[in-house]
């Protein structure tokens, strides 16, 4: 899958939804508005040092290594608790035919569960398969006093390789969640995660997406030595990020049978007045559906 970004992809970030944070509230606006002057834009766009192919190949063969690190270091308390998913999905709540009908979700890509268990104790009709790359991830959620097999089922599951079929049966699941997952996942393998989800969703149900868009404050904070290609970095602990394009996104997507339903910007700034700042943060969020009919 190419990644290299175009004159539509960089257009189409002036096409956003704005969320400004103050102080921990939201207010949210649409607007005309670029998160980059043509300063970080012209940063951003030049060649840099790329990671050498050696390097590269290690990072690969040692993602879950680090993952599983990153998860040893922090515990549980690195991420929050997400009780914003379903105030962002409606699908979470609207996909019901009638009310008390149980939802089967898929949380690819749980981590410790920070959207999981909310979700659990937000809807009490909802059972959720739930996997990560990171065995550790997985302990952490089987720990926690929420987690309740008559309601969950967490796993160990690389999505690029490991086949879904083996913990989820086919067609079954209502909605799909991918949030902040396929980022850390390299882009050459991204399709294959899309190809093993859409088996185990039911047709006419969608996956949820939220990731890191391009030109994210996350990104510009990257040094040209981290560049793995292109809108791909590595942080320092060697876990990798991708910052994705609505085009590219929507590209494998499709690629993988799905239809595209919503793919939008979403920018948000983090103010902080006491100390004066302004963290310019963009995101990717969209909703992709398996058809109804297979072609």
């Amino acid at each position: 899958m190419d990644s290299t970004g175009n004159d539509k992809d960089k257009d189409s970030l002036t096409r956003l939804h704005t969320v400004t944070l103050i102080n921990g509230e939201d207010s949210s606006k649409e607007g005309e508005t670029s998160p980059l002057c043509s300063k970080e834009q012209a940063r951003q766009s030049r060649d840099g040092p790329i990671v050498s192919a050696f390097k590269q190949a290690k990072l690969e063969k040692e993602a879950q290594k680090n993952w599983d690190l990153f998860y040893k270091r922090n515990s549980t308390n690195f991420f929050k608790d997400r009780h914003w998913t379903t105030r962002e999905f409606e699908e979470l709540r609207a996909c019901r035919e009638f009310d008390d009908q149980k939802l089967t979700i898929l949380e690819a890509g749980c981590g410790v569960g920070n959207c999981l268990f909310p979700l659990l104790e937000e809807d009490l009709n909802i059972f959720a398969y739930a996997c990560d790359f990171s065995p550790r991830a997985i302990d952490y959620v089987k720990q926690n006093s929420l987690y309740d097999t008559s309601r969950c089922k967490a796993f160990h599951c690389d999505l690029t390789q490991d086949d879904l079929l083996e913990h989820v049966p086919a067609a079954s699941i209502d909605v799909v969640t991918l949030i902040f997952v396929l980022s850390a996942i390299h882009p050459d393998k991204m399709h294959l995660v899309l190809q093993n989800v859409y088996k185990v969703l039911k047709p006419g149900k969608c996956v949820l997406f939220r990731d890191y868009g391009l030109n994210d404050h996350a990104m510009l904070r990257f040094k040209a030595a981290n560049r793995l290609g292109e809108n791909f970095y590595v942080r320092q602990d060697g876990t990798r990020a991708y910052f994705f394009t609505d085009v590219f996104l929507a590209q494998l997507f499709q690629a993988a049978g799905f239809e595209e339903v919503v793919n939008e910007y979403v920018l948000r700034e983090t103010v902080n007045k006491k100390e004066g700042l302004c963290v310019p943060r963009v995101f990717l969020q969209s909703k992709f559906r398996k058809p109804l009919r297979t072609p």
